[in-house]
């Protein structure tokens, strides 16, 4: 049987434009995932700065809104980017989202206001996607925090990769850090930053041992790559108290010994991933960690 194929035109807010022209699964379903394009975060741009571009200039020669960029380049979402710095570039307007767990297409569309098999598509079919791009919202900043924060380690740590679009090493690939790694001996004290409750305090994938701590503000932490963890799940813990030590389980990108720390803030999308040094009152980066490197957990 002949499948015809059709193009379709996604539209928000009086922006449209094509996802495909790809034939429909015989049920009328969604279309078949050997026929969807790569995913849109997969499709983006590495572009390095110009002596005489801002991020402005730079939007305005993808067609897209500076919104888009800062939102997708968290580093510069206060002040334009030095020449020879390399940001990246999504193939349209949208923002990054990570899904909660359990969350379907068809919540995070009714969400955006998106058709869900759009979404789908332009996410390159993937049914297990756990980060997507959702075409044709804009990004906006995010309120500063209001309650003193502690720190994860004891004493200053450098930060030896930091939040946000990155190039793999060697790969060539574009992935998104969602926390910033902090260089720490193996052994060293891991501390909760906040009051609050233990949600997770065990093994988990390529996080290796992990502790996610909920917190009374709307945020929770996640601090990773534990080598043993003092916690557990339910427990109640105040800022400071010893949630574990720095370890090198799991599967980090970052060969030295570091904590991957984690701060994310609660909406109707699940937890969704903020950048952790504007919630500590100190962070120090090393040569290198303004996003060049590869990526960690």
């Amino acid at each position: 049987m002949k499948i015809a194929s059709y193009l379709i035109f996604l539209c928000y807010t009086g922006l449209c434009w094509p996802v495909s022209a790809l034939p429909l699964a015989p049920n009328g379903g969604r279309p078949e995932a050997k026929t969807c394009p790569a995913p849109a975060l997969s499709r983006v741009t590495v572009h390095r700065v110009d002596p005489t571009e801002t991020l402005a200039i730079i939007a305005d020669k993808y067609n897209l809104n500076p919104a888009t960029l800062m939102g997708m380049n968290p580093a510069w979402r206060q002040k334009d980017p030095p020449p020879g710095t390399e940001i990246m570039v999504p193939p349209t307007d949208g923002i990054r989202v990570e899904l909660a767990p359990g969350q379907t297409w068809g919540q995070v569309a009714q969400i955006y206001n998106v058709p869900a098999d759009m979404l789908f598509e332009v996410n390159g079919c993937e049914e297990t996607a756990r980060e997507i791009f959702v075409p044709g919202v804009n990004w906006s900043d995010v309120p500063s925090p209001t309650l003193a924060w502690g720190q994860p380690l004891p004493g200053n740590s450098q930060i030896t990769l930091a939040y946000g679009w990155r190039l793999r090493p060697g790969l060539g690939e574009v992935a998104f850090h969602s926390g910033i790694d902090l260089e720490a001996p193996t052994g060293s004290a891991v501390l909760a930053v906040q009051a609050g409750v233990v949600a997770f305090a065990g093994e988990r994938g390529t996080s290796g041992n992990l502790v996610v701590i909920n917190h009374n503000d709307g945020k929770q932490t996640r601090y990773a790559h534990l080598g043993t963890i003092a916690v557990s799940a339910g427990q109640q813990v105040n800022q400071g108290d010893q949630i574990g030590r720095v370890g090198s389980t799991g599967r980090p990108d970052i060969a030295a010994p570091h904590l991957h720390f984690e701060v994310r803030s609660a909406n109707e999308l699940g937890w969704v991933a903020e950048d952790p040094t504007n919630y500590l009152n100190w962070h120090h980066a090393s040569s290198g960690a303004g996003g060049q490197g590869g990526l960690g957990d």
